[in-house]
């Protein structure tokens, strides 16, 4: 009876160190991706704000689409979050606000400010792309690349790239350790 057991424990612990380990490479992947010059659209996601402050892990999105932003001039940005627990103004305001402070004009930037998740992120930021075969980039944190493509791809998102902002080091174990969880249920559940 006892070897039987063992026998499923190792089973299960081999099934779950072969899940994470080609999800890790899955991610590393979407993190290290260069994604093109010129394109249309870039859709920064959002993270938490705390009162009207934008959290690290939100900052470092904000910062590598500013650094975008300015090398492609003619991108426009979609910039995504709705208000949660905590949160005085919406994510996609802090964004907006802090790219206005560093020069990209208003023309250039879109608003959705409705969404409380990854897919309602790319469910509602469909909205502002008429042509879902756009060059759209993605912004988010280097851990949340590669859910975040999978996602858009199954929401009809045609030509997506990936620009990784880093995780801050005080929360990338959590980060990390959620994210395979919600790989996981990402992919069972969340469909258009």
């Amino acid at each position: 009876m006892f070897f039987i057991k063992r026998k499923w424990i190792w089973g299960i612990s081999f099934l779950i160190g072969l899940y994470v380990l080609a999800v890790s490479v899955f991610m590393y992947s979407a993190a290290h991706d260069a994604p093109p010059k010129k394109a249309e659209y870039l859709i920064v996601l959002g993270a938490k704000v705390n009162g009207s402050d934008m959290s690290l892990s939100l900052y470092n999105r904000a910062e590598a689409a500013l650094r975008y932003l300015q090398k492609n001039p003619e991108t426009k940005v979609i910039v995504t979050g709705g208000k949660g627990h905590g949160e005085h103004i919406t994510e996609a305001e802090a964004v907006e606000t802090y790219l206005l402070e560093n020069g990209i004009g208003d023309n250039r930037i879109l608003k959705e400010d409705k969404s409380t998740s990854t897919f309602e992120n790319f469910l509602f930021a469909k909205e502002f792309i008429p042509d879902l075969h756009a060059d759209v980039v993605i912004v988010s944190n280097d851990f949340h690349l590669f859910r975040a493509r999978m996602i858009a791809k199954r929401l009809g998102y045609m030509n997506v790239h990936t620009l990784a902002a880093p995780t801050p080091n005080v929360v990338k174990i959590q980060t990390y350790a959620r994210e395979y969880a919600a790989i996981l249920k990402s992919y069972m559940w969340d469909r258009p």
